[in-house]
């Protein structure tokens, strides 16, 4: 049995997602973020301690004494390598849909509302490289045309902004993103996952190369220390996440 049949959905996310971060001096995580926070923390503990991180809500890991202004600050002064951002819907441009379903025309009374933008439009062009993340991978999450744009992706008029779509992960693949093109493509699959799951599962258009490689399973000693010292920080901050997926809390 190989070692990726004993990671879970959550950890092979994690594991993903942390060599996207490698060689960043800043990285922010917002609140309610505990895959991207794990990550991050992750990628620092690899670099040795030249990366810094930065999560919203967290007790040691969060400098900012005025939360989200500070933040926004930060950011648009260019100190902020990446963030990460999710929707309760994702379309194939890269647009998040962080207000609610259904037609526009009944906004504010939408069919199902979602938490709120909360200053994502802006942090999607300052921020250098945002990394998109959603664990529900279904035709619900990822659609063809998000109902409402919180926050857009790209388009002709935005393709040279500083920041904006660097990827897309979720429980069941990477999706890489070409803000020239507006367009994603297939990068890796988890494993277990064929690109005819993808398909059926994923509702916009993408590219599918020739060959789909594996997404990378964390080595031993990754893997040791995410399930270790990792996972203690991480349960600081995301209690109810650090014991579902690691037994600490």
């Amino acid at each position: 049995m190989s070692a990726a049949s004993h990671l879970s959905p959550s950890e092979i996310m994690i594991a993903a997602v942390a060599p996207m971060l490698e060689g960043l001096g800043h990285v922010a995580v917002g609140s309610q973020s505990p895959i991207p926070g794990s990550a991050a923390l992750l990628a620092q503990a690899r670099s040795g301690g030249r990366m810094r991180v930065s999560i919203l809500g967290s007790r040691d890991q969060n400098p900012f004494t005025d939360g989200g202004r500070e933040l926004f600050d930060c950011a648009g002064q260019g100190r902020i390598d990446a963030f990460f951002l999710s929707g309760g819907q994702i379309d194939g441009a890269a647009n998040i849909n962080l207000v609610g379903t259904g037609e526009i025309e009944t906004y504010p009374r939408h069919q199902q509302r979602f938490p709120g933008s909360f200053g994502s439009a802006y942090l999607y062009y300052v921020v250098p490289r945002v990394i998109l993340f959603r664990e529900e991978h279904t035709p619900r999450t990822l659609v063809k045309v998000v109902d409402f744009i919180s926050a857009p992706g790209t388009s002709a008029a935005n393709v040279y902004r500083p920041g904006g779509p660097f990827a897309l992960v979720t429980s069941r693949c990477v999706f890489s993103f070409d803000k020239h093109r507006a367009r994603f493509t297939l990068q890796s699959l988890h494993p277990g996952v064929t690109t005819a799951e993808i398909a059926e599962y994923t509702g916009f258009a993408y590219d599918t190369p020739a060959r789909v490689p594996e997404t990378p399973s964390p080595d031993p000693a990754t893997l040791a220390l995410l399930r270790g010292d990792i996972a203690r920080l991480v349960a600081a901050t995301y209690p109810g996440f650090a014991l579902k997926t690691w037994g600490i809390g």
